[in-house]
Order: structure tokens, then C-alpha cells, then sequence
């Protein structure tokens, strides 16, 4: 039996966990605007997002390799293992933390901060190694602060086009003495029908997403216990393997960042519930082609506030979302520490 064999197993297993929480813990992105507005029920919504989450899954390669290859090089072997291991234990204990307060922080950054931190930790204690800061500029930072405010843009607009198009329509029907049609009661049934698609395409990117990113980890670990020869590829049963326990996760739901996500920040009608969740699965998309690891959380939070600046500037509860933007913040060099002292714990097994 390959000696590398149980490390191997056990930062498999530590992703899976992460996998899990990440599921629980992002489930907000998906279907937080949705529940608000009464679009979807609960758990309809939530069986949504697991099935989303599973089919996005397999679509986020990119993504996957990203992760894999492009954030740190842990030296081959176990040593290389126990720093995977502690990263990935970083992570969960973040995302654990985040959600017991209800904030919906970004698993995708608490994971690459965790890799960074037990990188760093092993390069203290002398381990050969490296922390791609290139690559984590590029494809980390870059898109962290790109995609929130371009969330927040798009939502604004998307949102200001879809009240224009409506108050345009409107008039043209009025003239027709059908102003009836767009009565509040027609018009929000229309956007919650609207809104269950635009939450399934939100769950599909969710999942090209996140579940990609503990595709990639799987993929370093295997890469570094010497049971593949390359990084990048990854074996199908990762795919069914990660997007299965993301989707479990998922089902189990977040309750508690759901209420943070869907009332706190701003109160939703169904019409601005579609143009957040439209824009932020657009931009999800988008990073998913173009192998960027962005957050989910950023991406529909900042959409979200995008969309409720168009109705009053006031409106949106502008404390909650500092104590959000704080989150986002400080996940990374949190993070970070856990994924540090982890290693220290840690180093004598591996």
C-alpha cells in the first residue's frame, strides 16, 4: 500500500468537509433573494440550488485548475500534504465562524487564504515550497475587487433598464386601456416566475464556482501524494464527488445567512430580486470561463446593493453592509491565521 495513501485520504476528506460547509454556508447566494420575495419556498428553493450547484459543478474545470496549480507548490510528499490539510482545515474553521454570526463571508477566499497561511507557516519552519503571489494577484485579488463593484454597477443598471422598460410599457399599454396587465399584483407573479429561473442560473454558477475550487484541491492533493502525474487533470469521480457533497450541503441550507442575505441588507421585491440574481449568475459566468475564482458572496452581495441604491440611497441598510464588506475583508488574512496555527498543530503528524 502507498504510504501516502491515509495523508492522501485525510486532506480528501478535510475537503469534503469544506465542501459541505461551503454548501450550508453559500447556500444564501443562491437562494436568499428568491425566499424574500416569495418567489420560491424554502425548501423548493433549496432543491433547486442542490440541483444547480450539481450541474454547475461540472462545468467549472477552469476554475478547478486555478485552485490546483495556480495559488501555492507545496513540496511533493506528506509535508506537502500536511500543508493542504491545514489550509483546507483554515477554511472550514472560517466559514464555521462567519456563519455562526450570520455573515455571509466568502468560502472561496477563506480557502485560498487558508492555502497562503499554511504555505507561509511551512516556509517559516523551512519547508521548500513557494506562494504563486503572481498568480494569486492576477487571478485572486484583481477579481475580488473587480467583481463586487461590478456587481454593483450592473445590478444598478440592470435594475434602472427593467423600471424604464416597465414605465415605457406602461404608457404604451395604457393607451390601449390594458394598463391593468401591469397592476402590482400581475407584474410581481410575472418576476417570481422570472426569478425561479434566474435563481436556477444563480445556483448553476454557484456551483461552477465553488464546488470547482474543492475539485482543485482534491486534484493538488492527489497531484502531491504522487497518484497522478499532472495538476491539472482532474479524474471524473471529482467531479461527481464534489458536486454531490456541495449539493447536500446546499440542501441542508444556511438559515442564518439567509436572513442576513434576503432581509437585512435591503427588502426585495420580486422585480429586484430578478435583476440582482440575473446580474450576479452573469458574472459568475463569465469568471468561470476565464478560470477566476471569485466569490459568490461578493458577487450576489454587491448585486443586491447595486439593485436597492436605484430605488433610495437609503434604503439599503448601508450597516449591515459595512459589517458584510468587513467580512470580505478580513476573510482572507483570518483565514490565513487559522490555516497557520492548524499547521503548527498539525506539523508533527504529517
Amino acid at each position: 500500500m502507498n504510504e501516502l495513501l491515509i495523508p492522501v485520504l485525510a486532506v480528501i476528506i478535510a475537503a469534503m468537509v469544506f465542501d459541505y460547509t461551503n454548501g450550508f454556508h453559500d447556500a444564501a447566494n443562491a437562494i436568499a433573494t428568491s425566499v424574500s420575495t416569495r418567489a420560491l419556498t424554502p425548501r423548493i428553493a433549496l432543491g433547486i440550488a442542490a440541483l444547480g450547484n450539481f450541474v454547475g459543478a461540472h462545468f467549472g474545470a477552469q476554475v478547478a485548475k486555478t485552485v490546483g496549480s495556480g495559488i501555492i507548490t507545496p513540496p511533493e510528499g506528506e509535508v506537502g500534504l500536511g500543508i493542504v490539510f491545514a489550509g483546507v482545515v483554515g477554511a472550514i474553521a472560517w466559514n464555521l465562524l462567519t456563519w455562526y454570526y450570520g455573515i455571509p463571508s466568502s468560502s472561496s477566499h477563506a480557502l485560498i487564504g487558508g492555502l497562503v497561511g499554511a504555505m507561509l507557516a511551512a516556509l517559516a519552519f523551512g519547508v521548500k515550497g513557494e506562494v504563486l503571489w503572481g498568480g494569486i494577484l492576477e487571478k485572486v485579488v484583481l477579481p475580488m475587487i473587480v467583481s463586487p463593484a461590478t456587481g454593483f454597477i450592473l445590478g444598478a443598471a440592470f435594475m434602472l433598464f427593467l423600471l424604464w422598460a416597465v414605465y415605457l410599457l406602461a404608457k404604451w399599454l395604457s393607451k390601449r386601456k390594458s394598463g391593468r396587465l401591469l397592476q402590482p399584483t400581475p407584474l410581481n407573479r410575472f418576476f417570481r416566475f422570472m426569478q425561479s429561473l434566474s435563481a436556477i442560473a444563480m445556483s448553476v454558477g454557484h456551483g461552477m464556482q465553488d464546488a470547482a475550487k474543492t475539485m482543485g484541491i482534491i486534484v493538488l492533493a492527489l497531484y502531491t501524494g504522487g497518484f497522478q502525474s499532472s495538476n491539472e487533470t482532474i479524474p471524473e469521480w471529482v467531479f461527481w464527488t464534489s458536486a454531490t457533497v456541495l449539493a447536500l450541503g446546499t440542501y441542508a441550507g444556511g438559515w442564518r445567512i439567509i436572513r442576513t442575505l434576503g432581509r437585512r441588507v435591503i427588502h426585495l421585491d420580486p422585480m429586484a430580486g430578478f435583476a440582482a440574481e440575473t446580474v450576479a449568475s452573469s458574472v459568475l459566468f463569465t469568471a468561470a470561463a476565464y478560470g477566476l475564482p471569485i466569490s459568490t458572496t461578493h458577487t450576489i452581495t454587491s448585486a443586491i446593493m447595486g439593485v436597492g441604491a436605484t430605488k433610495k440611497f437609503s434604503a439599503v441598510r448601508w450597516g449591515v453592509a459595512g459589517n458584510i464588506m468587513t467580512a470580505w475583508v478580513l476573510t482572507f488574512p483570518g483565514a490565513a491565521i487559522a490555516a497557520l496555527i492548524t499547521y503548527v498543530l498539525v506539523r508533527p503528524i504529517f
